[in-house]
């Protein structure tokens, strides 16, 4: 096998199961972690790593005011809230569950992009709709979930958090952002870092240790650093400049799947006929939205943000 489709495929492994199980560890870290902290110690580290090995790899690391007013806004609408109140969410809901949440993202992208562009959507797109509507009906309609404590909340607060990261990548795809793509992602891991950080002053957080967790809660912690914000990201970026975006997109289908086992075979997350019934429909509104005409022409990426 050649070095560089060696390359591809452990770049896809890293977007489909990495990217995966971040629900999970993100699970298992909030339990014990403060959100807001947790997302604050992650994107620190991980952005002063990125921004170190940009510096290694001898990047112009320049940012004009344009561009930092510009990361700082898009910093809130991926990291600040479309990642930090999910994982406070998840304190709710079951990973799977919120995996599967998230994975209407395209579907929200189609919508606002007729709302801000006014792009007409394609055939492939309305029945993505249809079956994506549908599914997340579903979906949020079982009673063992609804009737559960916070559960609602959860489920209201996930999809903002959807909305604003799919507003995000609209935003993103027209904003003057530093040209490297890792130079910009690690100023938005610091910026995010920082609100972070004033978030959970404000909203008065009862920030812990990292010596004070336990061994499960730091694993999960350096896992979400190293392989979800630095390599599963680092991956994605290598994979969009080499291959299809069709075929980077599929991992909006194959993440929740992930998700929903490990939160099932490690968690112990209840897994129900419904559920399994829902999700391949609502996955499969995913792919039909996922897989529409000229997607390349689209500059939106649909999944920037499971870093």
């Amino acid at each position: 096998m050649k070095k560089s489709n060696l390359l591809v495929l452990s770049s896809f492994f890293s977007i489909y199961v990495i990217w995966g199980s971040t629900y999970l560890f993100n699970k298992i870290a909030v339990t014990e972690i403060p959100p807001m902290e947790l997302a604050c110690i992650r994107f620190g580290i991980a952005g002063v790593l990125i921004m170190t090995i940009a510096k290694a790899m001898k990047l112009s690391l320049k940012i004009t005011k344009n561009q930092f007013f510009n990361s700082l806004i898009a910093a809130f609408l991926f990291l600040v809230y479309g990642n930090g109140i999910f994982v406070w969410a998840l304190k709710y809901i079951d990973s799977g569950f919120g995996a599967l949440l998230a994975s209407t993202q395209p579907l929200f992208v189609l919508f606002l992009l007729r709302l801000i562009d006014g792009k007409k959507m394609q055939k492939k797109s309305i029945i993505g709709v249809l079956f994506g509507v549908l599914g997340m009906y579903l979906l949020v309609s079982q009673k063992d979930i609804t009737t559960s404590e916070g559960s609602i909340l959860g489920i209201f607060m996930i999809l903002t958090c959807v909305i604003s990261w799919s507003y995000g990548s609209v935003f993103v795809s027209k904003a003057d952002l530093p040209k490297n793509f890792f130079v910009s992602t690690g100023y938005q891991m610091l910026i995010a870092s920082v609100l972070l950080f004033l978030g959970g002053l404000i909203f008065k957080e009862d920030f812990t240790s990292p010596l004070s967790w336990s061994y499960k809660a730091q694993v999960s912690m350096i896992i979400l650093i190293v392989f979800g914000s630095i390599i599963a990201f680092t991956a994605f970026n290598y994979l969009l400049k080499v291959v299809s975006p069709e075929k980077v997109a599929t991992s909006a289908y194959v993440n929740p799947i992930i998700a929903m086992l490990l939160g099932w075979y490690v968690l112990d997350e209840q897994l129900t006929t419904q559920s399994v019934i829902a999700s391949i429909i609502l996955l499969t509104g995913v792919y039909f939205i996922t897989s529409r005409k000229k997607i390349a022409k689209n500059k939106v990426t649909t999944k920037p943000q499971k870093v």
